[in-house]
């Protein structure tokens, strides 16, 4: 990696920290749904404690800009803003579904990868990826929201990560999907990767201009009692 970077996820039910900093690389990550708020700064602040570090002197931080649950997502955004602000650092936001296809392309050794995340409401946040021949990972298709039966059958096996699989295992089973149990929830660590080529090529941003990317209509979606 190029750059000191901070990264922080807490879109799902996992919070997810990742540091990278002077060659040493630092990860955190812990499923605690509806603590996010509590554990986030603290946890930061042990990270930047354990690396020697001061946030002043990482080069930027990335955050996952989401879909997920829409009350992480916005705790991920703001955190990310505040220490920003507060440091005078450029931010870059992370897909959550491209970060989980990064980590099955890295871990499983495969080239395509279906990432979805259990959206609530009977729907599912979906995006299909694919390793170029440059080693670069490229979205097939845009990212969307939609019903368990709008998932494509594949014809030969494709592996597929995120919680999606786990809520409607029928869907995977019928649309010829390769589930992969180790990889349910996004990770810090690979946005790292994916936040590092974001610097290389200069798609920062200001803290002021930082963007959650919700994928579905706030305002048609209503919240089940305890869901997020």
């Amino acid at each position: 990696m190029k750059h000191n970077l901070l990264a922080i996820d807490a879109s799902t039910e996992a919070l997810s920290l990742a540091l990278h900093f002077n060659g040493q690389t630092y990860r955190y990550f812990e499923e605690c749904p509806q603590q996010h708020s509590q554990k986030i700064l603290p946890q930061i602040e042990r990270m930047l404690g354990s690396a020697n570090c001061q946030l002043k002197e990482l080069d930027g931080i990335v955050f996952g800009r989401g879909p997920g649950s829409f009350t992480g997502v916005r705790i991920s955004v703001a955190i990310a803003q505040g220490l920003a602000y507060s440091s005078k650092l450029p931010l870059v936001g992370v897909s959550t579904l491209e970060a989980m296809a990064l980590q099955a392309i890295r871990e499983l050794k495969v080239e395509q990868v279906l990432s979805g995340i259990d959206a609530r409401m009977g729907e599912i946040y979906l995006a299909q990826y694919e390793m170029s021949n440059d080693g670069s990972l490229t979205a097939i298709d845009d990212e969307v929201v939609c019903s368990p039966e709008d998932v494509k059958h594949y014809d030969s096996a494709i592996s597929a990560v995120g919680t999606a699989w786990q809520a409607y295992p029928q869907v995977a089973e019928s649309n010829n999907l390769m589930v992969s149990d180790k990889i349910c929830l996004p990770d810090a660590f690979y946005m790292l990767e994916l936040g590092d080529d974001a610097f290389t090529k200069g798609l920062t941003v200001k803290a002021a201009d930082a963007q959650p990317h919700y994928v579905r209509d706030t305002v048609t979606w209503k919240k089940l009692p305890g869901r997020e």
